[in-house]
């Protein structure tokens, strides 16, 4: 089995975590290749003294690999699915983190999560993700065209709103005075959409949300979309300039730009562990039953 490890960040509480993950696949004769940046920080934490082979972009990753393994939180994997892009390879997330929708197995269960992933006893989840296209065309767009979670536009340098003119396939929607919109994936909808009033979809739902962020004209709700739809904003406010993220990569964009969110023609894997499916990490993230009267 080839396997390719991510990582972002070291903290002393991930020590034992990282320990684990390579004693268990060292043991189990797995061929892996660590992220360059990643091998040298735990290189240089004293995490593991042997060499391993490494990869340091999307181009050296190919379908020779059986998956890749992400340490850290949802973060991580987000950037980890920059790494992937439109090659295939499924995504493992172990928590590092707090919260972790993405990031399912937790660090009291690497060894037992881990022994699914050498009997392949697992399943994958095709995660829909956004591309985003300009006119007139910006450089920094180009560089970070796919979103997992949601693409947003909002407002920079100013506290006054700004204006989202939204089409829909071409026929207008509706002119939005807000701090910013949020277009957000299945995957997205428990993240930053959620927190501004947006509904939760699993992951298999063919859809995606229109989030208003904290909108002037209150009649504004959120709105599900089919995921075929092309989605076309054109920004205007008192500044020249707004601000434009796809996940957690952001630019700065002039007013007037036309941008077009609508979904790329490949999708991501995410690894499902039996016992880590999406509903049950609903349930324990968000306290569901908790009420003693369940």
């Amino acid at each position: 089995m080839k396997i390719a490890i991510y990582g972002q960040y070291y903290q002393i509480s991930t020590e034992p975590i990282i320990k684990d993950i390579f004693v268990f696949l060292n043991k189990n004769n797995v061929d892996l290749y660590i992220e360059s940046n990643f091998l040298d920080l735990i290189h240089e934490k004293n995490l593991i003294k042997r060499d391993y082979k490494t990869f340091s972009s999307h181009g050296e990753l190919d379908s020779s690999f059986d998956m890749l393994i992400s340490i850290g939180g949802d973060g991580t994997i987000l950037r980890a699915a920059a790494m992937v892009g439109d090659s295939g390879i499924p995504i493992l997330g172990i928590n590092a983190g707090r919260l972790g929708f993405l990031a399912t197995v937790q660090k009291e269960n690497i060894d037992e999560f881990l022994q699914f992933v050498i009997d392949k006893k697992y399943t994958l989840s095709q995660r829909t993700l956004l591309s985003l296209t300009c006119t007139p065309e910006n450089e920094s767009i180009v560089a970070i065209n796919f979103a997992m979670n949601e693409v947003t536009v909002s407002r920079k340098d100013t506290t006054s709103m700004i204006t989202i003119d939204t089409y829909l396939n071409g026929e207008y929607l509706n002119s939005y005075w807000a701090d910013g919109l949020i277009i957000s994936t299945p995957t997205g909808s428990t993240g930053y959409s959620l927190s501004c009033g947006g509904p939760i979809l699993t992951p298999d739902v063919k859809s995606l949300v229109i989030t208003p962020i904290a909108p002037h004209n209150l009649n504004a709700r959120p709105l599900v979309i089919p995921d075929e739809t092309e989605i076309r904003l054109k920004v205007s406010g008192r500044e020249e300039n707004y601000l434009v993220s796809l996940d957690s990569r952001i630019t700065s964009v002039k007013n007037e730009t036309i941008l077009t969110v609508k979904k790329t023609p490949f999708q991501i894997n995410m690894v499902e562990i039996p016992e880590q499916t999406f509903l049950k990490t609903l349930r324990k993230k968000l306290l569901w039953g908790e009420d003693k009267r369940n």
